[in-house]
């Protein structure tokens, strides 16, 4: 692979791994991305070894993320609703609650 292709592939790259932003304009760290990349300077061996590592370290927490979420699913829940749903679990349902005045909560 050229130098070329190689710093093509790596800015790429780092793109895909940055939250979308459909129809708006490049965020500033774009426009950072592709000045840094765009210069000869900073296009050597050296830096873009790192800008790979990064590219690695930015899809790792991306897996790690999606992962939690997976295995995790009521990090999100608010306590009740987290008790509720691990009672269902086991084939329980929790107590039907009523307030003072013999209504259903």
């Amino acid at each position: 692979m050229s130098h070329t292709a190689r710093v093509r592939s790596i800015y790429r790259a780092l793109l895909r791994e940055l939250p979308p932003r459909p129809s708006q304009p490049p965020s500033p760290l774009q426009n950072q991305l592709r000045e840094t990349f765009s210069s000869k300077e900073s296009t050597n061996d050296h830096s873009l070894a790192q800008a790979q590592q990064l590219v690695q370290y930015l899809k790792a927490q991306r897996q790690y993320v999606t992962l939690i979420e997976r295995y995790n699913p009521g990090m999100g829940m608010d306590e009740e609703e987290r008790v509720r749903l691990t009672a269902r679990r086991v084939g329980m349902d929790l107590p039907v609650e009523f307030n003072k005045d013999g209504e259903k909560a």
